[in-house]
């Protein structure tokens, strides 16, 4: 394989912003994207993501800030000047045109000898794993077929930056994760460096070096897909990247080892943590507790005082994991039992539930 990307160290976005009227679709955005880095823009319906995608691509002009390729700005920029390639959720085919003609028009566009076109086509077609289908046209295609010729045409200029509008989008979701796992291993195998949008967050997950969740045009939160899950900074990423148990309480102390606290609730006292540096809660402090039901345990935590006591009013088993859901001094939460030994049907009798100090996140009310 000798495709590689257009060499650079980084893309910046600087403040970007974008109105539409009087609605502020994107506010002040800023974030760097390193080379070879693959980061999923997250977030709900509206929330600025593929507004940002836009900006980058140049398909719509900034309100504000400005976006930078190395040291040169890139904004006041055609689409076609800034040569990033593109996959969209319609994947935008040449109806009449076969897989090879498809693949190659952007090289044939840019003027290429023939034989360099036949070349990186050829590598392109085997990339994306399409040999046996390179004289079909589009309609003759499945739906992961034409996604991966929309891959291969985006990738085969080798292009700086590879932007992804919800790719996977049209397709069902058998091939949705198995085109997921592709994604990511066409992007890394060719040291390409993408931005991929999303509203489905176990895509995020299981594809983005690092995750950018957006709402209401803001950049909430940058990590790693491990540091947002269990590190939320509010209850909307808490809540969006995954199922949570929030519980409301107040501060009653902080304890003698340095960023736990405990917290009074109606489900007794809790101890947690916070993430967020520049949140150091007081106490009398209203607080939300949040909880993922995979961190409760029916068994013990080793040097956890968190005990609580609830009622299992509903039981599903699912192989793998058992989910639970209870009932705790009238609190709903749930529990999941990852590789049960023993299914706990519904009761009328009280269990004990722990939960480890560090899975217990202090979120700001």
């Amino acid at each position: 394989m000798t495709i590689q990307a257009a060499s650079f160290r980084e893309l910046r976005l600087d403040r970007l912003s974008r109105n539409f009227g009087a609605h502020n679709a994107l506010k002040d955005v800023s974030l760097t994207i390193r080379k070879g880095e693959f980061i999923a823009l997250l977030g709900p319906s509206g929330c600025g993501k593929s507004t940002t995608l836009n900006l980058i691509a140049g398909l719509l002009p900034a309100t504000g800030g400005g976006i930078w390729l190395d040291d040169k700005r890139i904004d006041p920029l055609r689409p076609e000047e800034r040569g990033f390639g593109m996959v969209f959720q319609n994947y935008a085919l040449f109806p009449h045109m076969n897989v090879r003609r498809n693949i190659g028009f952007g090289l044939k566009m840019r003027g290429l000898p023939k034989g360099e076109i036949d070349k990186r086509v050829d590598e392109a077609v085997a990339l994306v794993k399409l040999q046996s289908q390179v004289e079909k046209l589009p309609g003759q295609l499945s739906g992961g077929q034409q996604q991966r010729v929309a891959i291969a045409r985006a990738i085969v200029v080798e292009p700086p930056l590879v932007l992804m509008d919800e790719p996977l989008s049209n397709l069902d979701a058998k091939l949705r994760l198995e085109m997921r796992t592709e994604i990511r291993r066409i992007v890394k195998d060719c040291g390409l460096t993408g931005i991929y949008v999303t509203h489905d967050r176990e895509e995020a997950l299981s594809m983005g070096d690092r995750l950018a969740v957006m709402e209401s045009g803001n950049l909430i939160q940058v990590g790693t897909p491990m540091d947002v899950y269990r590190n939320p900074v509010n209850r909307m990423v808490a809540e969006f990247m995954g199922e949570t148990n929030f519980i409301e309480g107040t501060l009653l102390r902080d304890t003698s080892r340095v960023g736990l606290f405990d917290v009074e609730t109606p489900v007794g006292i809790l101890r947690g943590r916070t993430f967020d540096a520049s949140f150091i809660p007081v106490r009398g402090q209203p607080v939300l507790l949040s909880i993922r039901p995979e961190a409760l345990s029916f068994r013990d935590v080793p040097d956890s005082p968190n005990r609580l006591m609830g009622r299992i009013t509903d039981t599903s088993y699912l192989g793998a994991t058992v989910q639970y859901s209870l009932q705790a001094n009238g609190h709903a939460m749930k529990l999941c039992d990852l590789n049960p030994e023993h299914v706990y049907p519904p009761s009328e009798q009280d269990i004990r539930m722990m939960v480890a100090p560090k899975d217990v996140i202090i979120l700001r009310k």
